[in-house]
């Protein structure tokens, strides 16, 4: 495979991206793929992210190992199981465009609609919606993080309102998606996208993965609490507007 300038660049942002939201900053990472995918066909992008993805989650659950929600994790994990079966096998006839535009306009109206909510300081009641709901946003976050890495939005969207202590939503997230991405290797490994080539660009861009994941672990923790929620929720409605752009 041929490998320029600009695919290394693209490369390296992407796993800083990536990195910087192992460490925390929850929905940054869909940002990943569509500027890989500016320099590589998007399936082979995501095949070379997988296992990055997965030594970052190394760190971000090391990190984060004794903060996390278990009720959070026993709803939403068998949905996720469930997406990412789904998005295997139809996969081919669902667009990624379309799949991508309807996440990010449903992500910048659940994005801006928190604001709003949370103008002047005001937090609004810890969401108290059926377990079985949550599941259902599970099979939407398996789904979109099969087919393009990009199962933050339809986590956030129900575990977000439930009013989680940061690190704990932090420790959660990394467990969730530590896990998704393990269920997501037998379908790319049966795609035959673990090549050579592509391994060896991945063992290539692993320490700059481990230097971004430590860096989002240690400016996450000096967030003030009171404010992270505002600030995953001002990224949920940029990540949206990024993904409607692509579609488009």
């Amino acid at each position: 495979m041929h490998v320029d300038i600009a695919f290394i660049l693209c490369a390296t942002i992407a796993v800083v991206i990536s990195g910087l939201a192992k460490g925390g900053f929850s929905g940054l990472g869909a940002l990943a793929m569509p500027v890989m995918a500016l320099a590589i066909d998007p399936l082979r992008g995501a095949a070379i992210l997988l296992p990055i993805l997965i030594v970052q989650d190394v760190v971000s659950v090391w990190a984060f190992r004794r903060t996390w929600d278990g009720t959070v994790l026993a709803v939403m994990l068998p949905g996720m199981a469930v997406g990412v079966v789904i998005a295997y096998f139809f996969a081919a006839r669902v667009p990624e465009t379309t799949v991508l535009g309807v996440l990010g306009f449903i992500s910048v109206l659940f994005g801006l609609q928190r604001l709003w909510m949370e103008r002047g300081g005001k937090i609004p009641v810890a969401s108290s919606s059926p377990l079985w709901v949550g599941t259902l946003f599970g099979v939407a976050s398996g789904f979109t993080s099969q087919i393009a890495h990009a199962g933050s939005p339809p986590f956030q969207m129900w575990v977000l309102p439930r009013r989680l202590p940061r690190d704990m939503l932090v420790g959660t997230t990394a467990i969730a998606f530590a896990t998704m991405n393990w269920m997501k290797v037998p379908a790319y490994a049966a795609l035959g996208q673990f090549t050579p080539a592509n391994l060896t660009i991945t063992a290539l861009l692993v320490p700059v993965a481990l230097v971004s994941t430590l860096a989002g672990v240690a400016l996450v923790r000096r967030i003030d609490p009171a404010r992270f929620y505002t600030l995953i929720y001002v990224l949920m409605v940029l990540l949206g507007l990024k993904l409607i752009a692509n579609a488009l």
